[in-house]
């Protein structure tokens, strides 16, 4: 297997703040993003409730303990790789949250994308755009 990791290049969430997604508990939340999406843990607050930011290449979010329901957030990470994204998940023991890679249309454009439900209840959309 190639050794090539996907480049993470924006997150654009799904409701309002990729530096406010809710979870139930940031503490518990956090190795999954660590081990299985590779981000980095930048820094923790407890004020105004517990949160942590983490970061991977230039993406940066943040978990909060914000009383929301994560069911109905999450990001859409543009990748540079997605075969690359998906190969390095699944290497990192991403199981049965991972979906088929498949071709989506937003506006006029196309992506190859695919999707992860964190074990905290977030889903996630991985995408590399493709050409026109």
């Amino acid at each position: 297997m190639e050794n090539t990791k996907a480049i993470f290049k924006t997150a654009k969430p799904y409701q309002k703040d990729a530096m406010n997604l809710p979870v139930n508990d940031v503490h518990a939340a956090i190795p999954f993003y660590q081990t299985i999406m590779g981000f980095n843990l930048i820094s923790r607050d407890n004020q105004p409730h517990r949160s942590a930011v983490l970061e991977r290449d230039d993406v940066q979010i943040g978990l909060a303990e914000n009383g929301g329901d994560p069911t109905q957030d999450g990001c859409f990470f543009s990748v540079d790789n997605i075969e690359a994204a998906f190969a390095e998940l699944k290497a990192k023991g991403l199981q049965k949250e991972l979906s088929a890679i498949q071709t989506q249309k937003y506006g006029e454009t196309f992506w190859k994308v695919f999707f992860v439900v964190a074990p905290d209840g977030l889903c996630y959309c991985l995408g590399e755009r493709q050409p026109d």
